[in-house]
């Protein structure tokens, strides 16, 4: 007898929250509280100088200390979050829907149009993703939409190879056949064959890009690269505060703390999700 087994849709199955996976997504909820709310609870402009009160220890009026310029340090980690947090996430939905749909579009139809987009892809990948940031970064100084466009362009790549692979694994299998020979139309195949199968590992994907995104605005920022001061970024606040090391080691340490835990809480909020 025929084994009906193998005709049946898959569902997504996620694997058990383990604790790796719950402290992961316990410090990313903290940080987007943290970065919702934050800012009206401190109640400080991050902009704000006050050079008699430079380079001030945490305190009642300034939870975390000022910096040399007297800012409020809780305000501009606060702000940087909001900047660094939005832009990737802005960079991995713009990077993920075309990804993946270039992806299933390759798989789906094959011959030239699987080789037109693959060549696409390796050429984007020819050229390194930092390079074409700084290129970007040197047509608009400072701004924030080239460091966007420069980290969306490099990140949808993944996604076409993730999606591309899968797809066409999934696509070749017997219970995609009987559905298209039952008729169903392309959307219903889709929907009840491929987005279960590859589901978690975009999650995945998008975890670590949204990572990599974070860790590369902080980067550049830290170069003089990215955006500029005034302008409150992790990132730029390291360059800031280096100098003063020595002096106040406590204030260079929370920004690279912030850097630290959101790329960690990234990484072990998708911890095993793209096993079976």
């Amino acid at each position: 007898m025929t084994d009906l087994a193998q005709f049946q849709p898959r569902r997504m199955r996620l694997p058990r929250i383990g604790a790796s996976r719950a402290t992961g997504l316990t410090l990313l909820t903290i940080l987007a509280v943290c970065t919702l709310i934050g800012p009206d609870l401190v109640g400080q402009d991050p902009a704000k100088q006050s050079l008699l009160e430079a380079r001030q220890p945490p305190g009642a009026d300034h939870l975390l200390g000022t910096d040399h310029l007297g800012r409020d340090m809780a305000a501009r980690l606060l702000s940087g979050a909001q900047l660094s947090l939005s832009l990737a996430a802005l960079s991995v939905l713009t990077a993920g829907i075309p990804g993946t749909l270039l992806g299933v579009l390759a798989a789906w139809f094959g011959g030239w149009t699987d080789r037109a987009l693959s060549s696409f892809a390796d050429a984007i990948l020819a050229l390194p993703g930092l390079l074409l940031v700084l290129m970007l970064a040197a047509i608009s100084p400072g701004s924030w939409w080239a460091l966007y466009v420069g980290i969306s362009l490099t990140l949808w790549v993944e996604y076409f190879r993730y999606t591309r692979q899968r797809a066409r694994v999934v696509l070749a299998e017997p219970a995609v056949e009987a559905s298209r020979l039952l008729g169903l139309p392309p959307h219903m195949i889709l929907l009840r064959h491929l987005v279960p199968e590859i589901g978690p590992g975009l999650m995945t994907v998008g975890a670590f890009g949204a990572a990599t995104a974070v860790t590369a605005v902080a980067a550049l920022g830290f170069v003089s690269v990215g955006v500029r001061p005034p302008t409150a970024e992790w990132g730029v606040m390291m360059t800031e505060l280096l100098p003063y090391w020595r002096e106040a080691p406590f204030l260079i340490l929370q920004p690279v703390c912030c850097l630290v835990i959101t790329v960690l809480a990234l990484h072990l909020s998708v911890g095993g999700l793209h096993r079976k």
